[in-house]
C-alpha cells in the first residue's frame, strides 16, 4: 500500500484548499482514511477521518464545520475540503490509511500503518 498526498499550497486566511490522498494497492474500500497535521514545534494531531463505508466521519473540534472529508472508492482517493482557513491551520498535512475494526482508533495516529509523504499548507493572515 502506498499513499500520495497532494493539494497543499499557500492561501490567505478565509480561503480554501482541497487535499487529495491517492491510494495504490488493492481493496481500498476496506481502508479507513484519515488526515493528520503537524505544525512546527508541535506534535502531530488528528484532523479528520472517514471509515471504510464512507458513512461515518470524524473531525477535530478545531476544524469541525470548516473541513469536509470524503472518499471515492472507484478512484481510490480520499479528499479533505478545507474552507475558512485560518493561520493556525498552517501545518504539514499527512494522509493515513488502514483497515480498522469497528473504527477502533480511527482518530489515533498509532492505528495507521500506512502514511503519505505530507503536503504543506500555509495560511497567511
Amino acid at each position: 500500500v502506498q499513499l500520495q498526498a497532494s493539494g497543499g499550497g499557500s492561501v490567505q486566511a478565509g480561503g480554501s484548499l482541497i487535499l487529495s490522498c491517492t491510494f495504490s494497492g488493492q481493496t481500498f474500500g476496506k481502508y479507513a482514511v484519515a488526515w493528520f497535521r503537524q505544525a512546527p514545534g508541535k506534535e502531530r494531531e488528528f484532523v479528520s477521518a472517514i471509515d471504510f463505508t464512507g458513512k461515518n466521519t470524524y473531525y477535530s473540534d478545531s476544524v469541525k464545520g470548516r473541513f469536509t472529508i470524503s472518499r471515492d472508492n472507484g478512484k481510490k482517493t480520499g479528499s479533505l475540503q478545507m474552507n475558512s482557513l485560518k493561520a493556525e491551520d498552517t501545518a504539514v498535512y499527512y494522509c493515513a490509511a488502514d483497515v480498522l475494526y469497528a473504527d477502533r482508533g480511527i482518530q489515533h495516529a498509532a492505528a495507521y500503518d500506512y502514511w503519505g509523504q505530507g503536503t504543506q499548507v500555509t495560511v497567511s493572515s
